[in-house]
């Protein structure tokens, strides 16, 4: 399969920022209309979810949708240098050991990303499981292709640093703020491989 044709796809040519694993789009569909100038792709594997987030973006002309399964679609859709910001926020931690297998942050996995993004592209991860971020943290440590940014790291994110960024709140993460419960945030920007 081809790489996107990002520009026929938007109509025009503009940043592009991805969620992966948009959900019901409330997340990514606020971010479009808080940036209008910048083309929002949502990319979610649930067909419940994506026709949910189908109906919230219908009327927001910078986001664009595909039903995929992540991993493929960042590795063989997304042109190499394309996408200015990644959001992977409150991925499936698969706590079970036996489980861990299904986790997609893996090195293979910010390979792909690395790829995908444009010289010094973003690259912010969410999680309310501690273990996890700490996986994914040290995974994100050993990629020669990342550097670690301004977000905090194991610890609740701070609203300064939100404000500065100006991500909403994630159905997820108000849950979890109303539970007391932290999220860990992650933010990698790309850097050139030393080789």
């Amino acid at each position: 399969m081809s790489p996107l044709d990002l520009k026929k796809i938007f109509e025009r040519s503009a940043p592009l920022h991805v969620d992966l694993g948009c959900g019901d789009g409330s997340f990514l569909c606020a971010l479009a209309q808080h940036m209008p100038e910048k083309n929002f792709l949502g990319i979610e594997r649930l067909l419940g979810r994506i026709s949910t987030a189908a109906r919230r973006a219908a009327e927001i002309a910078n986001v664009r949708l595909l039903h995929l399964e992540i991993s493929y679609a960042v590795r063989y859709l997304l042109p190499a240098g394309s996408v200015e910001i990644f959001y992977l926020l409150f991925p499936d931690p698969w706590p079970k050991r036996r489980h861990h297998c299904r986790r997609i942050v893996t090195p293979y996995f910010l390979d792909s990303v690395h790829a995908a993004l444009r010289e010094s592209g973003l690259f912010f991860l969410a999680t309310d499981h501690s273990d996890y971020f700490r996986e994914v943290n040290r995974i994100a440590r050993e990629h020669s292709g990342f550097s670690t940014g301004d977000a905090p790291v194991c610890s609740s994110m701070s609203h300064s640093w939100r404000r500065r960024v100006g991500l909403p709140l994630t159905k997820f993460e108000q849950k979890f703020r109303e539970q007391g419960a932290p999220t860990h945030w992650l933010e990698l920007r790309k850097v050139s491989p030393v080789r």
